[in-house]
C-alpha cells in the first residue's frame, strides 16, 4: 500500500458500494473495477475468495508450478485476513492446472497450508488460464469461526 494510504475493512472505502448484506474484499487489483470482480466478498458467516493467479507485486510470474500455487495460496490468505478469517476456516478450495503432471508440484503447497484443515478441494486441468505464464490458479472459500 503507498505511504499515506490507509487500510480500508472489506466492504467500505471508495468504490465499496457493495450490495447490502455483501463486503468487498479488494487487491487493489487493477483489474477489480473494468472486469467487474472483487478478490473476495464476505457474505454472512462466508468468506469467498476469487480466482487467484500467481502475479508478484512487480507483474513477474516465477515458472516454478509449485511457487506459483504458494504464491496464489499467499494472496489468498492475505484476502482472507482482510475479511477477518484465517486458513483454518477455509471449507473448500479450487485448483486449475494447465498441465496434468504439475498436480504433485502444487499439491505440495496446498498441503503445506491445509494439511491440518484438509478442506473439500477440486483440481481441475484446464485448457488454459488467462495469461500464458500461468500454471496454477485457485480459489477458497472459508466460513468464519469455522
Amino acid at each position: 500500500m503507498p505511504a499515506g494510504e490507509e487500510a480500508s475493512l472489506p466492504g467500505t472505502g471508495p468504490g465499496n458500494d457493495a450490495p447490502a448484506g455483501r463486503q468487498r474484499v479488494s487487491s487493489g487489483s487493477p483489474f477489480e473495477e473494468p472486469i467487474g470482480f472483487s478478490r473476495a466478498i464476505v457474505v454472512g458467516d462466508r468468506v469467498l475468495v476469487a480466482g487467484t493467479a500467481p502475479v508478484w507485486p512487480d507483474g513477474t510470474c516465477d515458472p516454478d508450478p509449485e511457487r506459483q500455487a504458494a504464491r496464489c495460496l499467499e494472496i489468498i490468505t492475505a484476502a482472507l485476513e482482510q475479511a477477518g478469517a484465517r486458513p483454518a476456516d477455509v471449507v473448500r478450495t479450487r485448483v486449475f492446472l494447465t498441465d496434468p503432471g504439475d498436480w504433485e508440484a502444487v499439491g505440495r503447497a496446498h498441503g503445506a497450508m491445509f494439511r491440518d484443515v484438509r478442506p473439500a478441494s477440486t483440481m481441475v486441468v484446464v485448457a488454459a488460464l488467462l495469461d500464458p505464464r500461468w500454471k496454477v490458479e485457485m480459489e477458497a472459500e472459508a466460513v468464519l469461526g469455522g
